[in-house]
């Protein structure tokens, strides 16, 4: 009976005598700021990661990293970029003086074919294919053309490429005309005639 007045003047008993189970439960308290730090210290690992992910390809890729110290594989990136930059500058002027020199040397080189063309005239120099028979199969052949850059280079491909093998050559130049003279034979053992070299030799002139 006191039991229950105690509980009733502690109004922990409701008007039929039952006592509430308050006295069996415990307080619990939350406190939001747990997950709030837990997510902060979850993205800065995820931040520190990344960034250190990406020091790891910057060494990587710069060849004169000297400490694995964060400040100090940035300065050496830095400073190799600055290298970078000035080979840069230099190739980049380089290469603009040789395009002009190039640009130069064309532009003369076509002054001087023009000159060639002109002094062959003034001189009655015509282009022209001389063949004849040594021994054998043996030929000799004698070729007058425009003096033109690469044109020699031309011929002897065409020649070879026609099977006809040059044994003994010379060019001289003169009078804006180059002078072919060399000793021919077939390339693949083939008998050559004076006739069907020497049409060969005039439509290889035209193609050059």
């Amino acid at each position: 009976m006191e039991l229950y007045l105690d509980m009733n003047e502690l109004g922990l008993a409701d008007q039929e005598g039952r006592v509430w189970g308050r006295m069996s439960r415990k307080r619990t308290s939350y406190d939001d700021t747990v997950g709030y730090k837990s997510k902060n210290l979850h993205a800065e690992r995820r931040r520190r990661e990344k960034l250190s992910n990406r020091l790891l390809t910057l060494r990587a890729v710069v060849p004169i990293i000297t400490n694995m110290n964060k400040g100090t594989i940035i300065e050496d990136a830095i400073t190799y970029i600055q290298e970078l930059k000035k080979n840069v500058e230099v190739l980049t002027g380089m290469l603009q003086e040789m395009e002009a020199l190039s640009s130069e040397e064309e532009i003369k080189t076509g002054v001087n074919e023009i000159d060639a063309s002109e002094e062959m005239k003034q001189y009655g120099i015509k282009e022209d294919v001389q063949v004849t028979n040594i021994e054998g199969d043996k030929l000799w052949i004698k070729i007058i053309l425009e003096k033109k850059k690469g044109r020699f280079s031309r011929l002897m491909e065409k020649m070879a490429c026609f099977g006809l093998e040059l044994i003994d050559s010379n060019v001289t130049t003169s009078r804006g005309a180059m002078l072919v003279t060399a000793s021919v034979e077939g390339a693949f053992g083939d008998t050559l005639t004076v006739q069907q070299t020497r049409e060969l030799l005039i439509q290889i002139l035209k193609g050059i």
